[in-house]
């Protein structure tokens, strides 16, 4: 705003200057002229009749720049159809092309130039002088002066209008600055608290807004609290659900006899386990992070799953290797985390030999107030037979069957990277098995 008013006020003062600088230099114009004018009535007025009816100017006149040469006055007297009967000393040498003569009682006001191209202003009359013995003869009457003076004058005009215009817009964009910083100010704190509930700092935006602005904070916070709700009633119901259902699936494991049934329905049940998990994480996948919803340290959270899977398979003897970047943070929800990391790293424990190593670090794109995730897991098991990589990451999709599982846990992450806006990258790891990374950008 500040620099369309600027650039607005500018082309209107230049506009003004224009305008200012035309009149101004119309009325020197007119100045000039009634200077040559008072300077023509003063010859008529010094002109006297001499013997032969002829008119003569003393050589002493008032205005001592005609008896200067070059003093940029001239004047000369002309008797139509004569030639000239007196001319200046200051027009000695100087061949001044007077123009057409006007008609009696007619003045003529033009600009001419001398053979050297110096401008002038001339002013030409033409009378008739009535001489004693009642004879009439016509005359023209010719002053020029140099256009010096004018242009000093208009070149003096233009500077002060330039310097006096220049304070006067200094002056109104230092006030329009002010009066818009003051005017935009809530339009500025509405920025900064969306930025801060954006990033987590903030649960819903402040009160004491305008009357312009405070619907509009109004029906943020509204929409902040649906959101906030709709998501809270959306995982308790699922929550609920699976409550629901893990019941009946551990009853069943308690009412198995037979160690081979009970390992082969054990089986089918832990499938059925997966299946349901993967089927109810489903209407989650990518929620993200609910406005005014704190972020979720990184950290704390993959030392949970580290710890827990450690336990489940310290039979293995696997050393889990944390590498995250201090202070980092998830802008999502936080069982969005739990099943990215939870399936890769579950994974890694499961084909690793002896290692394996968690990678999390920041990505961000110096716009958003967010940081982006990069979270990579690695192990030293067998890794990916070679074309592998893109069949991998499809849904039940399966390379060695003597594995247990369902296929489905690479497919989540792929769904919730997708969801994200971002993806997912299969490789060989320098450990000596497969690396799995995943990036999600600022959001």
């Amino acid at each position: 705003m500040l620099v369309s008013g600027t650039l607005l006020l500018l082309v209107f003062f230049g506009l003004i200057v224009a305008v200012l600088d035309s009149a101004f230099r119309s009325a020197a114009l007119e100045a000039e002229r009634d200077l040559l004018d008072s300077r023509m009535i003063m010859l008529l007025a010094a002109a006297e009749p001499a013997d032969g009816n002829t008119l003569v100017l003393p050589a002493d006149l008032p205005e001592p720049l005609f008896g200067s040469p070059g003093s940029g006055l001239y004047g000369a007297l002309v008797r139509r159809g004569d030639g000239p009967v007196w001319r200046s000393d200051s027009a000695i040498g100087i061949d001044i092309p007077w123009g057409a003569a006007p008609a009696t009682g007619e003045r003529s006001f033009r600009r001419i130039e001398l053979a050297d191209g110096t401008p002038l202003l001339a002013l030409s009359m033409g009378i008739d002088w009535e001489f004693p013995d009642a004879t009439v003869h016509s005359y023209i009457v010719h002053v020029a002066a140099g256009l010096d003076s004018l242009n000093a004058q208009v070149a003096s005009f233009r500077r002060q209008l330039l310097v006096w215009f220049g304070l006067v817009a200094a002056l109104l964009l230092a006030s329009l600055a002010l009066l818009l910083r003051w005017l935009l100010r809530p339009l500025a704190q509405i920025e900064s608290e969306i930025t801060e509930i954006e990033a987590g700092e903030r649960p819903a935006m402040s009160a004491g807004y305008p009357a312009e602005l405070a619907g509009v904070a109004r029906n943020l916070n509204q929409l902040i609290d649906s959101e906030r709700a709709r998501a809270e009633r959306h995982r308790r119901t699922l929550q609920d659900l699976a409550h629901s259902l893990k019941t009946p699936l551990a009853a069943m494991h308690s009412l198995l006899d037979g160690e081979a049934e009970r390992d082969a329905l054990a089986e089918q049940v832990g499938r059925m386990e997966e299946i349901v998990r993967y089927q109810l994480a489903k209407p989650l996948v990518g929620t993200g992070a609910t406005l005014g919803t704190e972020p979720v340290p990184v950290a704390p959270e993959l030392g949970k799953l580290a710890d827990g899977l450690q336990k489940v398979y310290r039979d293995r003897g696997l050393r889990c290797e944390l590498d995250v970047e201090p202070g980092l943070r998830f802008y999502g929800d936080r069982g969005d985390l739990l099943e990215l990391a939870g399936n890769l790293m579950e994974n890694a424990h499961k084909w690793g030999e002896s290692r394996v190593r968690v990678t999390a670090t920041r990505a961000a794109d110096g716009v958003s107030p967010r940081q982006g995730l990069v979270l990579t897991v690695e192990d030293d098991g067998p890794g990916i037979p070679d074309g592998g990589e893109n069949s991998l990451l499809e849904r039940g999709r399966r390379l060695d069957e003597t594995k247990p599982g369902q296929g489905i846990g690479l497919s989540v992450v792929v769904e919730l990277a997708d969801a994200y806006r971002g993806g997912v990258e299969v490789g060989r790891s320098n450990l000596g098995g497969a690396r799995v990374t995943v990036r999600l950008p600022p959001g």
